[in-house]
């Protein structure tokens, strides 16, 4: 149904979307997952012409809808499409917004359009409040007139831009559930999204966005039990992460214990975990890695997981084969047991950093 190759946009100052090609066929449930600000509501919008790619082609049942010559307005009776802020007009009824693109774009009579309208109210569980106005209404209850406004157009695909973001938390669900419905009704639709429950629940496909690509895809079963790249296991396991550096025996120790801090911080670390994360990286690379190592080359990362309250440090290091587990400075190795409840060491033939010592810091 809808063929993307190598789309590209680009503004002043920032490239959302550097290269994306895909296909989306007819009745997949596409939930778009991934960082903020990694363009995943720029795909959309370019999907539907809202913004005009930089480069590349976007088809819609065969037709290029990137071609200068294309009817995009044509085009768009296909596409229906739900934004975070609802754009319903406050001056009409609840029923007379869902009336007016059915009226004025497909020319259906009155009373047909009216039918329709009060049929897709009662589907997203809204008809009593067919004569009310928007502001009468709960953030929740807007967003699904929204949804139906979009059904009355009867559109063959439906993109969903955040559909729940610009609500309170107590409104999501009933928003949630009739997106549930939605899903099962055959229809082909793309929804972003930051809620990964949800995506798991309603798609059949899940795109992971980040580096301006679709970076993973596959079914949600795949993304969110089994994801094959880095970046997209961090993302759905909500793991907040750090990488340092070290090349030189003089690296700069303060400065990394700053930023250790600084990221403890922002990641909301109890002061306990932090103290742990902190001494964990002191004696495992500053008392037994660096000092060991003639030519020190480590790589610390520290993984804490939200959900888990917990903390990874996992350092990879060149050079011959040593296990800094069996290092003669007793001290450090006591310190370290202390901090932490889960220790291993590792080594892998051909990787440039042969060495690996995986620290789990203990949080009770």
């Amino acid at each position: 149904m809808i063929k993307i190759e190598h789309l590209k946009k680009e503004y002043s100052n920032v490239t959302p979307l550097k290269d994306i090609s895909t296909e989306i066929h007819d009745g997949d449930v596409i939930c778009v997952i991934g960082p903020s600000g990694t363009g995943k509501s720029t795909l959309l919008r370019c999907i539907n012409q809202l913004e005009k790619p930089t480069s590349g082609k976007i088809w819609v049942d065969g037709v290029e809808i990137t071609d200068p010559g294309c009817d995009i307005n044509k085009v768009r009776l296909k596409m229906g499409m739900v934004f975070q802020h609802f754009n319903l007009f406050g001056h009409k009824t609840v029923i007379e917004n869902i009336m007016m693109a059915p009226m004025d774009l497909l020319g259906k009579p009155k009373q047909e359009a009216y039918d329709t309208g009060m049929r897709l109210l009662r589907t997203v569980g809204l008809a009593e409040k067919a004569m009310n106005y928007p502001d009468e209404l709960s953030g929740g209850q807007k967003q699904r007139i929204a949804i139906a406004r979009t059904l009355a157009m009867d559109p063959e695909v439906i993109l969903l831009d955040e559909p729940t973001s610009a609500l309170d938390p107590t409104m999501v669900g009933e928003v949630q559930a009739v997106i549930r419905e939605l899903a099962k009704t055959g229809k082909t639709m793309m929804t972003v999204t930051h809620e990964m429950n949800f995506a798991r629940a309603i798609s059949n496909r899940v795109f992971y966005m980040d580096e301006g690509v679709i970076y993973e895809e596959g079914t949600p079963e795949q993304i969110f039990d089994h994801p094959q790249r880095e970046k997209t296991r961090r993302f759905v396991n909500r793991l907040k992460v750090l990488e340092l550096t070290i090349e030189s025996r003089d690296y700069d120790f303060l400065g990394m214990a700053g930023e250790i801090a600084q990221y403890c911080n922002k990641s909301q670390i109890t002061p306990v975990l932090t103290n742990r994360i902190q001494l964990a990286f002191e004696e495992s690379v500053s008392r037994l890695l660096v000092p060991s190592l003639k030519d020190p080359r480590i790589q610390a990362v520290v993984e804490y997981s939200e959900e888990a309250e917990s903390a990874v440090w996992t350092i990879r290091y060149g050079g011959p084969r040593f296990d800094a587990l069996k290092s003669a400075d007793d001290l450090a190795l006591s310190v370290l047991k202390g901090t932490t409840e889960e220790m291993a060491y590792s080594w892998t033939e051909n990787d440039e950093l042969q060495n690996q010592l995986v620290v789990k810091i203990r949080n009770a």
